[in-house]
């Protein structure tokens, strides 16, 4: 059963229409957005409990649940070829194992326009509670996917018409200055690690942040933020006619 943590998730669940067993709410607990997730909870027809604060911090593992958690199934991964046909940008990370980075860039694709997330199975965190607190509802609204092999799904990509980005220090053409093509795929790498070499080789473009500092590489959440705003943005200007 999977826990839900904090006031953003659990209400975008419930505005989701996501199964939830029940919905806990701290007693004493008050103001206007948790009456919210109570008038949600209701709406829908999903108990309501008030328990003890201690209780909630149990359940959740910290105190950090704002006053609400919820208990409802797992969230459930898309297939590939679900998400592909009507896709326009997809976000692959290369084995991104901290949940709070899988969250915050899955929360960042979901608010710059990204149909999808794509994940590999081994060597990467789940769908868990943290990753779900950390991406703030997002979620409920954007398709993650996880496959076998990153590199055989990106050739699959490929054949489907995408070109890949790899975003990646090593990169030899400045993340601002590339000519995105319509269907596109950007690839991040794992904290401290980059891109493997074999997915680095199946990406069409690699891409760089310039640095101006001596650090020489960025957090994988925000990397993604930069390059995918950047994205949207440019996806926003109008064609310039010939």
């Amino acid at each position: 059963m999977a826990i839900l943590i904090g006031i953003h998730p659990v209400a975008e669940a419930l505005r989701a229409r996501r199964p939830l067993d029940r919905v806990l709410v701290a007693k004493g607990a008050g103001g206007t957005r948790v009456q919210e997730i109570i008038d949600l909870s209701r709406k829908s027809a999903t108990p309501v409990r008030f328990e003890e604060r201690a209780a909630l911090d149990r359940l959740a593992g910290s105190a950090a649940h704002q006053g609400v958690v919820a208990l409802g199934t797992a969230m459930p991964y898309a297939e590939l070829d679900q998400v592909v046909a009507a896709a326009r940008l997809l976000v692959v990370l290369d084995g991104v194992e901290d949940p709070h980075n899988l969250g915050a860039v899955i929360r960042t694709a979901h608010a710059a326009g990204a149909d999808a997330v794509v994940v590999p199975e081994r060597r990467a965190a789940g769908l868990t509670d943290a990753v779900a607190k950390a991406a703030a509802g997002a979620l409920e609204h954007l398709p993650v996917v996880r496959v076998t092999n990153i590199s055989r799904a990106l050739e699959d990509l490929k054949k489907g018409g995408f070109w890949i980005y790899g975003v990646d220090e090593r990169g030899d053409q400045d993340y601002d200055r590339v000519d995105y093509s319509e269907r596109a795929v950007l690839v991040f790498g794992a904290e401290g690690k980059g891109l493997h070499q074999l997915v680095r080789q199946h990406c069409d473009v690699l891409l760089r942040i310039p640095m101006s500092g001596r650090i020489s590489s960025l957090n994988v959440s925000v990397a993604a933020g930069v390059v995918l705003f950047d994205w949207k943005r440019r996806r926003a200007q109008p064609t310039e006619s010939a």
